[in-house]
């Protein structure tokens, strides 16, 4: 470890006696070493050249640590959705024979749909659009 050099710091006597009374709060062991982890902080803040781009260590491992939990969790759900998926096309497969063109045709369909809804389907105004009906369902 580097030689500390010693130098005059002016500060008001009101942010003297906050600083003197909190301290501690970080965890820091004298006034000096919380001085030094300001600056620490102060500088990394202005090396990251913007505010939005900038977080605290302690909050930025968290933030990591929930998008990782919700990324394993998506993704084990999406995994579940794609076998309920397949197993209902398969049955379907199994009970109806399609041909090659209808299938063209339903694909076609189904990406106009979910475009044009923006993913939001409801099976209610899938069955309203292929009787070509008005009608309201009850929901």
């Amino acid at each position: 470890m580097s030689k500390k050099e010693k130098f005059p710091l002016y500060l008001l006597p009101e942010k003297k006696a906050t600083l003197e009374r909190r301290y501690t709060e970080d965890g820091s062991r004298s006034i000096t070493a919380f001085i030094e982890n300001a600056i620490d902080f102060y500088l990394d803040y202005l090396s990251a050249n913007n505010a939005g781009l900038f977080l605290p260590t302690s909050v930025q491992s968290y933030l990591d640590g929930r998008l990782d939990q919700f990324e394993n969790r998506m993704a084990a759900l999406l995994f579940k959705q794609a076998v309920e998926l397949d197993m209902g096309m398969s049955m379907l497969a199994d009970c109806i024979n399609l041909d090659e063109e209808y299938l063209r045709r339903r694909r076609a369909d189904s990406i106009a749909n979910v475009k044009r809804t923006n993913g939001r389907l409801r099976f209610e105004q899938i069955v309203r659009d292929a009787n070509g009906s008005d009608d309201e369902w009850q929901d």
